[in-house]
């Protein structure tokens, strides 16, 4: 089974607050029985453009559209202080019926840290503060009582967490560096990875692939998904417009409805069954109608 997200806007166009809510209800009625889920990115800005945070707007969009499942794409770990985020969403887990998934990574976006006093340590405390938070998001969702956890950065005490999810949250951790794909490999049920070409990300795959065999967990028990950009139009030239420039075949899905549907099955022929895609060019009706068909197609194709 191919299942796909939608990828929400960072934020409106600069001037258009009214935008970002408008076409996503223009744009969604058409997508429903075709996208699964939705999904915002987790960032505080980029430059001056309006950027909204992301579990505000999962917790509005999970009210708003409750025919999808909702998830972050994916959640900086030290923006949140992993015991209350895993209370958060046992909560959201709670009120929408069973419909989040908890996708996370270790950070990157060094500017937002420094601007709004978060501090920004080294890669590999980063890491290590992520396989704490994976530890702690586990334990409050499945021991009983009180909780306690010593990790190397983070601590619980005495911590309920009440009620427990039910379902359990299903966690995505993303990221392809090699100590990421382990905490994948030790605490995932599917592993992402941003914005990568064929290469890249199949590269990633053998790595995450070697920390099942060395731990002894199954490979085909961690789905494999994909984030990034569609940039589908009439013709090829039509999709770069679409791309700006920035996306294009080399870390994103460009093209027509034929290239796009000959790109993403080379990734499902790798046995890649999810994917979380930001539709470029919504709600023009033209884009919603060729991206149908891309979806329609892909969902014929056998991993």
């Amino acid at each position: 089974m191919i299942d796909f997200g939608l990828s929400m806007l960072a934020g409106p166009p600069k001037g258009q607050i009214s935008r970002w809510l408008s076409d996503l209800d223009a744009s969604l009625p058409h997508f429903d029985g075709f996208f699964r889920s939705l999904w915002m990115t987790d960032h505080f800005f980029w430059d001056d453009d309006p950027t909204y945070e992301a579990w505000t707007v999962l917790s509005f969009a999970a009210a708003r559209w409750p025919q999808f499942e909702i998830g972050p794409i994916v959640l900086g770990q030290s923006y949140r202080n992993p015991a209350l985020l895993a209370k958060m969403a046992s909560t959201l887990q709670a009120l929408t019926g069973g419909r989040l998934i908890m996708a996370i990574g270790a950070g990157w976006k060094e500017d937002e840290y420094r601007a709004y006093d978060y501090p920004f340590p080294s890669a590999g405390v980063r890491v290590e503060q992520l396989e704490d938070t994976l530890e702690i998001f586990k334990r409050l969702w499945t021991q009983p009582g009180k909780v306690n956890y010593q990790g190397k950065h983070y601590h619980l005490v005495d911590a309920y967490c009440e009620p427990k999810p039910n379902p359990m949250i299903p966690i995505v951790v993303g990221g392809g560096g090699n100590k990421t794909t382990l905490l994948a490999a030790k605490y995932a049920e599917m592993w992402n990875m941003p914005d990568a070409g064929y290469a890249a990300y199949f590269d990633r795959v053998k790595v995450l692939h070697g920390h099942c065999e060395t731990i002894g967990r199954d490979p085909k028990s961690i789905r494999l998904t994909w984030f990034g950009r569609l940039a589908v139009g009439k013709t090829e030239a039509e999709a770069q417009v679409l791309g700006g420039g920035k996306w294009t075949k080399n870390n994103a899905f460009v093209g027509t409805p034929m290239q796009v549907i000959e790109q993403m099955g080379a990734f499902i022929k790798g046995g890649v069954d999810y994917f979380m895609l930001e539709v470029l060019g919504l709600p023009n009706p033209d884009v919603i109608g060729m991206t149908l068909d891309v979806l329609s197609t892909l969902r014929g194709i056998k991993p």
